[in-house]
Formats: structure tokens, sequence, C-alpha cells
């Protein structure tokens, strides 16, 4: 027998996005408030909740699970990022969420950080480390990698996406950066306009715990004083298409410098709906290829659900 969870009545919550993707934060530093995944879909619901692209809770890392266990290689990660899609199911990572995750930190007091010095954050897809910029934040959000990586250097793609809008399905390559992500590239703008996400792109084969598919424009030039620039939309897994998706914008940049070849350069600029966001490619502390990710955070509410 399923128990009933109990009532989120008197929960305090803010509001906040980074480029338009918009999330219900809540502070359990002790990790007392146990949300059900039918609640936070309450909570994200666009039209009988709060509405959200997912819901945030920010808990001390040593009272997860996985927060504990990343503790013992990363003793400064105090803060761990609880994540939700919108429909209640647990998300890996957000790149635009753990921006904005930081910031509700230091709105609540919970964190202080000054311009230029970082914090370093516990989530399911590993520890990340943020640090705070004139214009908002900037993430280091670890290695990227391809899923399927013999079809990928053998191919320069892996699967197929058919979706809504498209007169065929697309070839596309899968990029993980510690959540899964499939990137399509379109021929131009008119085309990316036209391509409907209300429905969820098909993608054969989908990777094993399911993806977020990124359909790409790349500029004419692609480069522009050594920087490279793509617009793109997203269809989030669990979501739906939101304004922005940060580790998506990562994959997408990605995807786009590989099929380029060896002269795309390292730094790209990524337009969304929500606005744009940096991607820059750098060698990290462990040998591998790091992507970091750099745009706004916003706080635009606070409330008390009745």
């Amino acid at each position: 027998m399923t128990e009933t969870p109990a009532p989120l009545t008197g929960l305090r919550f803010s509001k906040g996005h980074g480029t338009g993707n918009d999330f219900v934060l809540v502070a359990d530093p002790d990790g007392e408030r146990d949300i059900a995944p039918e609640q936070v879909a309450q909570l994200c619901d666009r039209h009988r909740g709060i509405g959200g692209d997912g819901l945030i809770r920010a808990v001390r890392s040593v009272h997860l699970p996985e927060g504990a266990a990343l503790l013992e290689q990363n003793p400064g990660a105090e803060w761990f990022m609880d994540y939700r899609n919108g429909d209640g199911s647990l998300s890996e990572m957000c790149g635009n969420g753990v921006r904005v995750f930081v910031h509700f930190l230091i709105d609540q007091g919970l964190a202080a950080l000054a311009e230029g010095e970082a914090l370093t954050i516990g989530t399911r897809g590993g520890v990340k480390v943020v640090a705070r910029t004139e214009n908002g934040y900037r993430v280091d959000m670890g290695p990227w990698e391809f899923i399927f990586p013999a079809q990928a250097q053998e191919r320069g793609m892996d699967s197929l996406v058919d979706a809504a809008g498209l007169d065929v399905a697309r070839p596309a390559l899968s990029v993980s950066m510690g959540n899964p992500h499939t990137v399509v590239a379109l021929a131009d703008l008119a085309e990316l306009d036209g391509t409907v996400l209300t429905v969820a792109p098909s993608v054969t084969p989908i990777p094993p715990y399911g993806t977020n598919v990124e359909f790409a424009v790349p500029a004419e030039p692609l480069v522009t004083d050594d920087v490279g620039n793509i617009t793109m939309r997203v269809h989030e897994r669990g979501v739906g298409e939101t304004l922005s998706c940060g580790t998506g914008a990562c994959a997408a940049a990605a995807a786009t410098r590989f099929w380029a070849g060896s002269d795309a350069p390292d730094l790209w600029a990524v337009a969304v709906p929500g606005g744009t966001v940096g991607v820059r490619f750098f060698p990290g502390p462990d040998g591998r290829e790091h992507v970091e990710l750099s745009g706004p955070a916003a706080i635009v509410a606070e409330g008390v659900l009745a």
C-alpha cells in the first residue's frame, strides 16, 4: 500500500531561472522535507501550481546517500542540488539549474560567494565547481563524452531523430554531460522554427536512460572573432520544450565542434529562446577535456504554499 505523502502546506519556496529555464527552489538544509514525485509535478504545473521546468531542493550533502558518497572524495561539497524534472522524475544534472541553485543559496544566506570565488556543489552528475562572475556564474561541468563512441568516431553520427515538422528523420550525435543528449544539426533557422517540440522526438537507438534532444543551427559564418556560434532549441526528458538547457547547450557545442573538425574553436556562444549562454572547452585537471558553462541566474519570487 502506497503511503500518502505529507502535505506541503507552509513550505517556503523561491522561483528562479537561468536564461528562461525556470525552477521552484526549496531550502531543506537538514533533509527533513521529502517531496514526493507527484508533489513535484503539482508544484511545477504551470496552471495549477507554481510552474517550472523542475524543482531544486537545497540539502546538505551529508543528509543524502548520493551526497555522502561524494563527500568522501570532495569534503568541500557541503551542499547537494537535489534536482527533479517537472514530471517528478530524478535528473542527474542541470547546467542552468546549478547556477540558479548557487544564486539561491546566496539569496537565502546559506552561502557567501564574492565575485571570482567558487563553490563546490554535489549533484547526481558528480561534483560541480561554480564561480561567481561579474554577470552571473560559470560552472566547470566536467568532462564530456560520446554515448556511443564507436559509431560517433566512425560515422560522425550514431542515431536518427524524427520530429514533427521535419520532412525526414535526421542523423544525430549523442553526447553525455553527466546526463544524456542527442544533437541534431539543421540547415537554417526556418527549419528550426518549423520543428514541433510539443511532442517528444523519436530517437533510434535511444540511449539507455532516455535522452534530451537538441536541434542546432550553425551560424554562417560559424566562427566570428574566434567564437563559434549556434542557435538551439531543446526537448528535455520529463519536461518538454524549455527556453534553455545548460547541459544541452554544452552538448550542442561539443557535437558541432566535433563536426567542424580540428580547427574549430574552444569558445562558443549558444543562443536559446531564453537568451545566450557561453561554452568553453579546456583541459581538465583529470587529463580529460572539460566543458565550462557561463550565464546569468535570477531569483524572481518567493512565497509560502497555502
